[in-house]
């Protein structure tokens, strides 16, 4: 919520340098509006598992890449782990050759 709340002071802040001369209800109307959509979207996220990580989290995660959970397991030597793509005409694994016959002379 802290986070709309710095949203919306800046754009009300934004709207009313831009806005000077006009009507600036509906703007601010809008802005207003959108704080019972943030929380109504947190909701729905939460409702599906979403956990947001905090600055902390993330600063200690950047700090030690192997503490992090979500970190892809990967070989102690570096190299990647990969399956050879299946052979295609291009990659000649697929000709189109008929068996090899003898030529004639």
């Amino acid at each position: 919520m802290k986070e709309w709340v710095l949203y919306a002071a800046i754009m009300t802040g934004i709207f009313l340098l831009l806005f000077r001369d006009s009507n600036i209800v509906g703007a601010i109307a809008g802005v207003l509006i959108s704080g019972p959509l943030y929380l109504l979207l947190g909701a729905v996220l939460a409702k599906f598992g979403y956990t947001r990580k905090s600055m902390k989290q993330m600063r200690a995660e950047r700090n030690d890449p192997a503490a992090s959970s979500e970190s892809s397991p990967s070989a102690d030597d570096g190299a990647e782990t990969r399956r050879q793509p299946a052979p295609t005409k291009r990659t000649s694994g697929g000709s189109n050759r008929t068996t090899a016959k003898q030529k004639r002379r």
